[in-house]
């Protein structure tokens, strides 16, 4: 049983862009949001409202990135301890100064805020956009970013001393940039299931770190295994293939669900990925489609309308790893979050 603790509790030091609010001054606050304010803020009234309701739980939507979107209930005693095991993690004590600037729609959105709640944080809430540090002249111990807003915000990144990145991978080129800042960001490793990250590392590191109270192994297939009893009262058996370095740290190497055997060969289709990135400024994956002599041949799949392709783009690749095939699809399908669905984007431009 996933350990009590009261989540309707609000810490006494929460302030919300700039005011102190209590349990019963956030419901006021909720309804008038959802009556008068802009989609955002009826987006966060009706979260709060939620927060504080008779219900032990939020539901939640899954991605759908990988696999019809569904829906789960997610224990709110979990999202406390969540939080609580984030603050440890990156030592962000009562009086800590976020920035909250994503969508309430999604895990990522809801926890900044179940965070600040719990731990006490000063935080700021501004409207989610490509680039929310614009204009913004405080300064921020800790925000969450997905990577497009790290690319956007680049240049302002320096306001903020902590960044969590999470949603979708960061491309060695961002990487690279975000490398030479002063501020410390960290990709995360996480979904609905595990109520947001249980695991982050700094970008351009190799291995990933779990958080307070996550153990980790792997199943027969290599796929990463999560035992988190203070969030879960269940193993989540994943399907994302690892290797465990040791009972705290791991890499990911991709999708069981993407690797693709050619010829006996396996192959990572998102190691491939990485490898192509600087070279191609679309969107675009590789994939496996059946062949009668290898089993499945690779293939690479872009976005948009056809180019002629300079050969040089495959030099950094292995002998295996070059695909043998460019198809163009004029859009991808995705998801509502904006990530491509790649057996749905496959099937058509096929």
């Amino acid at each position: 049983m996933i350990p009590a603790i009261d989540y309707t509790f609000v810490h006494p030091a929460f302030m919300l862009n700039g005011f102190y609010f209590s349990k019963e001054d956030l419901s006021r606050v909720a309804y008038a949001y959802i009556k008068e304010g802009s989609d955002f803020e009826q987006q966060m009234g009706r979260f709060l409202l939620d927060w504080f309701d008779a219900n032990n739980y939020i539901v939640m939507h899954t991605s759908g990135t990988t696999g019809k979107p569904k829906e789960i209930r997610v224990s709110k005693q979990a999202m406390v301890h969540s939080a609580l095991a984030t603050g440890r993690f990156f030592d962000l004590p009562a009086r800590t100064k976020a920035l909250l600037c994503l969508p309430l729609h999604y895990i990522a959105g809801k926890m900044m805020m179940v965070r600040a709640l719990v731990l006490g944080w000063e935080l700021d809430v501004v409207p989610p956009s490509s680039d929310p540090l614009q204009g913004i002249k405080t300064g921020y111990d800790f925000a969450a970013l997905v990577p497009l807003q790290a690319e956007e915000s680049i240049q302002q990144l320096y306001k903020i001393k902590q960044v969590i990145l999470g949603g979708a991978k960061v491309n060695a080129a961002l990487a690279e940039k975000l490398g030479s800042l002063p501020t410390a960001v960290y990709e995360t490793y996480g979904m609905t299931e595990t109520v947001s990250h249980i695991a982050v590392k700094r970008v351009g590191e190799a291995a990933f770190t779990v958080l307070p109270d996550v153990a980790i192994t792997t199943d027969d297939r290599q796929c990463l295994v999560i035992d988190t009893p203070k969030l879960s009262e269940k193993l989540l058996i994943t399907n994302d293939v690892v290797d465990v370095i040791d009972e705290s740290h791991f890499e990911w190497k991709g999708r069981f669900d993407n690797v693709i055997n050619s010829g006996g060969i396996k192959l990572f289709p998102e190691q491939i990925e990485e490898k192509l990135a600087p070279h191609i400024a679309r969107r675009f994956f590789v994939a496996g489609v059946a062949d009668d002599r290898l089993g499945n041949r690779l293939v690479l799949v872009i976005e948009g309308k056809p180019y002629d392709i300079d050969e040089t783009i495959f030099s950094s690749l292995g002998k295996f790893e070059k695909p043998r095939e460019v198809i163009f699809r004029e859009q991808f399908a995705e998801t509502a979050s904006g990530k491509v669905i790649r057996h749905k984007s496959l099937d058509a431009a096929l």
